[in-house]
């Protein structure tokens, strides 16, 4: 299994100003793993130190931030001696003890030699109860489910995911009906690297399902062993009803579609617990495409999509024989699953910054805006071969953008207007 974050961890391994990295990410999204074979592929030792229920490692953090003495005791952990720059120290499950968070500052200003990464499912709710956090003393960097392209590397099919990364528009148009094959597999099992492994080594439908399931059951239990008792029942019905309000023509999340009456205030601490787990990711409308799109956000109008394509199907129900529907999979949930994917794809690239736009009488919506050095740039999903793109047009004609795009399943081609990029070709190699 490949992921491509491991090329931004190389470039942080060789970097002159190198500070301690913590690796944020959902449960399940391969954070271990992939930490784990950047240690093997690219040091010589790797300390792994897991934080759950390690009392040893309490104890070692509860006294005074001497990097020495920590040093010390990771190597009687581990068995070995650490050196600086050949050795990778990890720290899994960081949040578990909130001072070896903190000292990632001491590593930082005291001992930048080590060569330190750390990692929590959890990280983003710890730090918002209060957690101390080196600021300024640390980098960043996000993991989530497989994208397509690596989920198509997975399954074996280098050669398709490099004429994707070559751009190679011909042979790309040959072979689509094979892409094709691989798009609707990934709609159904998704980006989840261990329901990806079992896909591509057994081609099981039923044992893809029971993973996902699995995984959504680990998640509901997280809900009631994490979160405050007080809002655990409203984060279980704002999760449970987001397949439902996908599945709607007007994907603007709707708070009575969680239960009748409800208002937002009542679910303002949901939605940001689930934001801080990974779960779901929010994406704001803008009232105009202005530079920088952040400034004019309307915060009241809103999407929210599930962190997986496969997890979504398996909230919903999908069953596995639409899969040989190629079209009405497509078009399944009025489009939820594609302006899913699409937004799954985009979302893996640090550089784009997603929202969306709706006129104000809502007769128009570009699906997607993206801000990044080519300026703002509309995106606009279709399901199948709809070369219709009205709100498309309109948003152009009024806002002029250097450049415009529509994601569909026809193959790729430049107007005066518009790019037609295919929706296996959307992701990180192209927007």
């Amino acid at each position: 299994m490949y992921r491509r974050l491991i090329e931004h961890l190389k470039s942080w391994k060789e970097s002159q100003n190198r500070k301690p990295m913590i690796l944020r990410g959902a449960r399940q999204v391969g954070k271990t793993w992939l930490m784990k074979e950047f240690g093997r592929t690219c040091y010589k030792k790797c300390a792994y130190i897991s934080m759950d229920e390690n009392e040893v490692m309490e104890e070692v953090f509860r006294d005074a931030f001497d990097i020495s003495r920590i040093i010390t005791a990771l190597e009687i952990a581990v068995g070995f001696q650490i050196e600086p720059g050949n050795t990778l120290i990890i720290f899994d499950e960081v949040q578990e003890i909130p001072r070896a968070l903190k000292a990632l500052k001491y590593f930082c200003e005291n001992a930048p030699e080590y060569h330190v990464i750390a990692a929590g499912s959890l990280l983003g709710v710890a730090l918002h109860e209060g957690t101390s956090f080196p600021v300024g003393k640390v980098e960043f960097c996000d993991l989530y489910p497989m994208d397509f392209w690596e989920f198509l590397k997975a399954c074996g099919e280098d050669g398709l995911a490099d004429l994707l990364t070559a751009r190679d528009y011909g042979l790309i148009s040959d072979f689509k009906n094979k892409y094709m094959d691989y798009l609707k597999y990934y709609y159904y099992v998704g980006g989840m690297p261990e329901v990806v492994s079992v896909f591509s080594e057994e081609r099981d439908m039923k044992q893809v399902r029971v993973i996902q399931k699995r995984l959504l059951a680990a998640y509901e239990n997280d809900f009631s062993k994490h979160a405050p008792k007080e809002v655990v029942t409203r984060i279980r019905m704002l999760w449970n009803s987001v397949p439902t309000q996908l599945a709607k023509e007007n994907k603007k999340f709707i708070y009575g579609l969680i239960r009748d009456g409800a208002r937002a205030r009542e679910y303002e601490v949901a939605i940001t617990w689930l934001i801080d787990c990974g779960l779901v990711y929010k994406i704001n409308r803008v009232s105009k495409p202005g530079f920088p799109l952040r400034a004019y956000q309307d915060f009241k109008a809103f999407k929210l999509f599930v962190l997986d394509i496969g997890l979504l199907g398996a909230m919903s129900g999908l069953n596995a024989k639409i899969i040989l529907e190629k079209s009405r999979l497509f078009e399944e949930f009025k489009g939820a699953l594609t302006e899913q994917y699409v937004m799954q794809q985009l979302v893996v690239n640090p550089e784009n910054d997603l929202f969306y736009w709706s006129s104000e009488n809502g007769t128009a919506e570009i699906d997607f805006l993206l801000q990044n050095e080519e300026g703002i740039i509309p995106v606009e999903v279709k399901a199948q071969e709809n070369l219709q793109a009205k709100s498309l047009k309109l948003f152009c004609e009024k806002y002029h953008p250097n450049l415009a795009v529509r994601t569909s399943m026809s193959d790729y081609r430049e107007q005066d207007w518009m790019v037609n990029i295919p929706l296996y070709l959307v992701g990180r190699d192209f927007l």
